[in-house]
C-alpha cells in the first residue's frame, strides 16, 4: 500500500521538532523525507541517508528538469531541496513520509499532493511566549531572537492555508493532539 504525505511547518522555537521526534516514536511507518542539499557534510551525515549531497550545478541542473517537488536556495549556490523520485520511491515502499520545511515549501507540498497530504502548522501561544522560549534556549543573541520573532510574525500568517493548527501551550497536550490528527488521517 502506498504511503501518505505529512508536511510540518512552525516558527523557530514552536516545538515541532520535539513533536515530530515524539512521532517517529509511535510506530506509525513514518520516514523523514531525505533533502538535497549543495552544503558540504557536517560530521558523519552520510550521501542518501541524511542529505543527497549535490553540486550546486548538479542542483540547477534538476532544477531544469523539474525535478525538485520544491527547492529553496537560502545563500548563493547554496541550495535545499526535496527530490521527486526519492518521495515517490518511499511512498511506493508503503512509507508515510514526513517533512519538516518551511510555509512555503509547506504550502507548494501540499498544493502538489492534494489530498494524500495532511499539512500540520505547530504554533506558539502567542508571540511573546515564543519570545521567552527563544531567550531561555540562550543560544542566540537578542538581534537574531527579534530577527526569527519577525519571521515568526511572517510565518504565523500561513497556518491558516494548513489543514491543522496545533496550540502548542503544553508540550504534553500538542504531542498528543497532533497524534490524534496524524492517527486520523493514516486511517482515513
Amino acid at each position: 500500500m502506498a504511503g501518505k504525505i505529512i508536511i510540518f511547518s512552525a516558527p523557530s522555537g514552536s516545538g515541532k521538532s520535539t513533536i515530530i521526534n515524539f512521532l517517529m516514536q509511535q510506530h506509525l511507518g513514518l520516514a523523514f523525507s531525505i533533502s538535497a542539499t549543495t552544503r558540504p557534510p557536517r560530521g558523519q551525515e552520510r550521501h542518501g541517508v541524511d542529505y543527497f549531497f549535490l553540486t550546486p550545478e548538479d542542483f540547477k541542473r534538476r532544477i531544469a528538469n523539474d525535478e525538485f517537488l520544491e527547492y529553496e536556495e537560502v545563500y548563493t549556490d547554496r541550495f535545499y531541496g526535496t527530490l521527486k523520485e526519492q518521495v515517490e520511491r518511499q511512498l511506493e515502499a508503503g512509507q508515510h513520509v514526513v517533512f519538516d520545511v518551511d510555509v512555503k515549501g509547506g504550502c507548494r507540498l501540499k498544493e502538489y499532493f492534494g489530498a494524500r497530504a495532511l499539512s500540520v502548522f505547530i504554533e506558539p501561544p502567542s508571540i511573546e511566549e515564543l519570545r521567552q522560549r527563544l531567550i531561555g534556549r540562550g543560544e542566540d543573541t537578542l538581534s537574531v531572537i527579534e530577527e526569527r520573532i519577525a519571521r515568526a510574525e511572517y510565518e504565523l500568517t500561513f497556518a491558516p492555508a494548513y489543514d491543522v493548527v496545533v496550540i502548542n501551550k503544553d508540550r504534553e497536550t500538542a504531542m498528543n493532539e497532533t497524534l490524534a490528527h496524524i492517527r486520523n488521517f493514516l486511517q482515513a
